[in-house]
């Protein structure tokens, strides 16, 4: 049963989590960081994740149109849970998220509150967000500087620009899993008259090449985090770029309706472009 929420919460999505958690939890480390404190955190971001993707589905389900993905809700669908059971495991997923966060609220103090406020809220808003093609404006600020200062503040106690245009970098490779989920739902995004910023470029085949757009931006932050730390190690996350490439000709060859194992095929691409940056950008300060 816990394997069934957890395949169902998209637990293969977490690594975009846990890696953007590990690249600052090193680096801040680094700098004198409370390692129990960094642990903490990536129980409450890790269950926070999860709820976001299941209360997704909860509030996408009552909308769904008849040609949606095979992939999209199919286990509500079949009848292997009902939107209360949906709702009762978001529920306990925050549950956690909040425990982490009131425990760290008494070791850091009270900026905890007001970063796990700004959390909790685009938690529940997510899915509102998406409809209108906020959902990578959300994803952005939840795991770009929400996470990134907020790691560091937990386990430093102080906020830090460099770890800001850090945060930007990185999460611009999180976008990229998020935008290929969206290029991927296109059509039945369109049928439920979604407006995700996909739907909004009018066309498939600009919503594809808009991945040379979002993974472009990545790497300009990058760029300009390598200048600012003084670490031109960073650059070997330039070996990545043919991975976009790939990912881009991988998006032209999907057909809306196709079985759900190639749904998932063109989406763990993009997840491991995250996972591969996140781990040469950690090594990266490891080595500094």
């Amino acid at each position: 049963m816990i394997w069934f929420w957890l395949k169902n919460s998209r637990i293969f999505s977490l690594p975009m989590a846990i890696l953007s958690w590990l690249v600052i939890f090193v680096y801040a480390f680094k700098n004198g960081g409370n390692i129990i404190n960094g642990l903490v955190s990536l129980v409450g971001i890790s269950f926070a994740q999860l709820a976001t993707n299941l209360f997704d589905d909860y509030m996408d389900y009552k909308n769904l149109p008849p040609n949606s993905q095979q992939a999209k809700c199919s286990y509500i669908k079949e009848g292997k849970a009902t939107l209360k059971d949906v709702l009762q495991v978001v529920i306990a997923y925050l549950s956690i998220s909040t425990l982490t966060g009131i425990f760290l609220f008494f070791r850091c103090g009270l900026p905890v509150i007001g970063l796990a406020v700004i959390g909790g809220i685009i938690t529940l808003l997510y899915s509102k967000m998406s409809q209108r093609g906020l959902s990578e404006l959300a994803v952005g600020i939840t795991f770009g500087p929400l996470l990134f200062e907020g790691v560091y503040f937990v386990m430093t106690g102080n906020f830090s620009l460099d770890v800001f245009i850090m945060s930007l970098a990185v999460v611009m490779f999180t976008i990229g899993l998020m935008y290929t989920h969206t290029v991927l739902d296109y059509e039945g995004d369109m049928c439920s008259h979604k407006k995700t910023l996909v739907c909004r470029l009018g066309s498939k085949a600009k919503a594809i090449n808009g991945v040379f757009f979002v993974y472009g931006l990545g790497y300009l932050f990058t760029l300009i985090l390598a200048y600012s730390m003084n670490n031109y190690d960073i650059f070997a996350t330039f070996v990545l770029i043919p991975l976009v490439f790939n990912l881009r000709n991988s998006l032209k060859s999907f057909m809306c309706g196709e079985d759900e194992k190639e749904f998932y095929f063109r989406l763990l691409k993009a997840r491991n472009l995250m996972v591969y940056y996140s781990v040469i950008l950690t090594c990266c300060f490891i080595a500094q």
